[in-house]
C-alpha cells in the first residue's frame, strides 16, 4: 500500500506492543512518524527498531505525559513547527486500573480517565488544527471493554465507552474540514509469545484464533487511507467475533 508514502503519521503510546507494530508498518508504507510515549528508554529502543526493520527515517520522538494538557500542546506545536501538517493520528496509548469501585479512589479513576480519555480528545483537538487545511484521519483505539464488561473495570470501560462517543462527536464536528474520525474496538489481540495461547484460548473465539497485532493494523490502515474517505464516525470492532456470542453458565 503505497497510499502512505510521505504522510505525516503521529502514533502515542508506540513504545511497545500495538502501537509499536503500527509505527512499524507505517513506517513501511514510506510514512514520516511522530511516536509518544511516556516510557522514553521504551520509546527510543522502539524508534531504532523500527527504523532499522523498516529501512525508514528514524521516527520523530517525544516523552509524553497524556495526563498533562501542556505536554500534549507542546507536542503537536513541535509537529507545527517541524512539518506543518499533519494526516493521521492513532490515540493507541491507554491503561486500566482493576479493582472494585467501592475501593477505586477518585485519583485512581482520573488517572484513567485523563490517560484514556481526556488525552485521546485534546490530541485530537490539536491534531486537527494541522489537519484542517487538508483533511486527515483520527482513529481512537478503544476496546470491546467500551461494549461489556467484567467486574472492577469501571474507570477503562467508561474511558474507552467515552471514546467511543468522542469518534462520532469529533467525525460530526471536524467533517467539514475533511477530517475523518473512527474508532477501532479490539477484543483480545496477544502481544506476548502467541504459542504460548492454549488450544481453549483460540476455541473461544467464532473466528478460531486470539488476535494478533497484525489484525489491527490492517484495520488501522484500512481506516486511514485516504482513498476510504466515505467511512467517519465509525466503531470497527476487531475481536474475532466474541461480542456476537452469547454466553450462558454451565
Amino acid at each position: 500500500m503505497s497510499g502512505f508514502a510521505g504522510k505525516k503519521v503521529a502514533i502515542t503510546g508506540a513504545a511497545r506492543g500495538i502501537g509499536r507494530e503500527l509505527a512499524l508498518a507505517y513506517a513501511a508504507r514510506g510514512a514520516h512518524l511522530a511516536l509518544a510515549d511516556l516510557d522514553a528508554e521504551g520509546l527510543t529502543q522502539a524508534s531504532e527498531w523500527i527504523a532499522s526493520q523498516a529501512g525508514a527515517q528514524q521516527p520523530l520522538i517525544r516523552e509524553l505525559d497524556l495526563r498533562s494538557p501542556d505536554d500534549i500542546v507542546g507536542w503537536f506545536k513541535e509537529l507545527d513547527r517541524t512539518w506543518g501538517r499533519l494526516d493521521v493520528l492513532i490515540n493507541n496509548a491507554g491503561l486500566g486500573i482493576w479493582k472494585s469501585p467501592l475501593e477505586l479512589s477518585v485519583d485512581e479513576w482520573d488517572w484513567v480517565v485523563n490517560t484514556n480519555l481526556r488525552g485521546a480528545f485534546l490530541c485530537s483537538r490539536e491534531a486537527a488544527r494541522l489537519m484542517q487545511d487538508g483533511g486527515g484521519a483520527i482513529v481512537n483505539i478503544a476496546s470491546t471493554r467500551a461494549l461489556m464488561s467484567e467486574p472492577g473495570s469501571e474507570a477503562y470501560a467508561a474511558s474507552k465507552g467515552g471514546l467511543l462517543a468522542l469518534t462520532h462527536a469529533m467525525a460530526l464536528s471536524l467533517g467539514a474540514s475533511g477530517i475523518r474520525v473512527n474508532a477501532i474496538s479490539p477484543g483480545w489481540i496477544e502481544t506476548g509469545d502467541y504459542s504460548k495461547l492454549r488450544p481453549e484460548d483460540h476455541a473461544q473465539h467464532p473466528a478460531g484464533r486470539v488476535g494478533r497485532p497484525a489484525d489491527l493494523v490492517r484495520a488501522c490502515l484500512y481506516l486511514t487511507d485516504a482513498e476510504n474517505d466515505f467511512v467517519t464516525g465509525e466503531n470497527l470492532v476487531v475481536d474475532g467475533g466474541m461480542t456476537r456470542k452469547m454466553m450462558y453458565a454451565e
